[in-house]
């Protein structure tokens, strides 16, 4: 039988569709949801506990009484100050260990799961356990980029691999060669949402998200979904490129279809 698995859990869909795969193989598994972050609601019936994101030792306690062996990472967790991580024993030894303010994100995740592993656990990538997940190469739907689209995509990806250089952000915004936002601390959505009213007049623009460079590839990789085709529709984005083979598309289908009917193109690119 494969070993148990834990899915550390944030928000979105992504844990759900992780125990609904777990189930169809027969594999067992149990849910460590972090409060404000995961939904409870959304897990179903699946053996869950929710903990709050800086109760380490209750964390690492809930796994083990469990039987769990392998972990997976699975949606957004908005990072907190460490004033309102409010973090015990177990969490404080870490963070004086590593210097919270001195990583960017990708790097506390990166430290977290040597933690992790030195705990006992093994880590892995959702694509080990959901198959299907990582954007293929070229149009997802339908539409295709044009000349003009094409440039602004190049110029995306200029600006993302120098915001990911930094381990600051995955992604950007650009309109004819205006770069109208990047993604910082309150994510994808909200760049979104702030590119759209700095709109120029003619062609839209393009959300190009792509891994920061050396990333680590088992925790947050880029990922879109039927929302963020909705909501880049929303913004007057005429479309968006993702990087093949190291972005997540979540229900590749289900993309391509939205993306058809709002007149979007979603496309996976090269992005090195």
């Amino acid at each position: 039988m494969a070993a148990k698995l834990g899915i550390l859990a944030g928000s979105g869909e992504l844990p759900l569709r992780l125990v609904d795969a777990c189930r169809a193989s027969g594999r067992p598994v149990f849910v460590l949801g972090f409060q404000g972050a995961a939904d409870p609601e959304r897990l179903g019936d699946a053996p869950h506990a929710i903990v709050r994101l800086g109760a380490a030792a209750e964390g690492l306690r809930v796994l083990r009484e469990n039987g769990v062996e392998e972990l997976v990472m699975a949606g957004p967790v908005r990072r907190p100050s460490l004033a309102s991580l409010m973090p015990d024993w177990r969490a404080a030894k870490f963070f004086a260990r590593v210097g919270l303010r001195a990583l960017g994100d990708d790097g506390l995740l990166s430290a977290i799961i040597k933690e992790l592993e030195s705990e006992g656990f093994r880590v892995v990538g959702i694509e080990s356990v959901l198959g299907g997940l990582l954007a293929p190469k070229g149009p997802l739907g339908r539409i295709e980029p044009d000349d003009l689209a094409r440039a602004d995509i190049a110029r995306g990806l200029e600006v993302a691999r120098a915001l990911g250089a930094l381990d600051v952000g995955q992604a950007a915004v650009v309109q004819q060669g205006i770069v109208l936002g990047v993604e910082a601390a309150d994510g994808t959505d909200a760049l979104i949402a702030r590119a759209g009213p700095l709109r120029r007049d003619g062609p839209g623009g393009v959300l190009v998200k792509i891994a920061k460079p050396g990333q680590e590839r088992r925790a947050d990789l880029p990922t879109i979904g039927v929302r963020t085709v909705e909501a880049a529709a929303l913004a007057g984005l005429r479309g968006i490129a993702i990087e093949a083979g190291a972005a997540l598309v979540v229900d590749r289908a289900a993309v391509a279809a939205a993306a058809d009917q709002a007149g979007l193109f979603v496309i996976g690119v090269a992005a090195r």
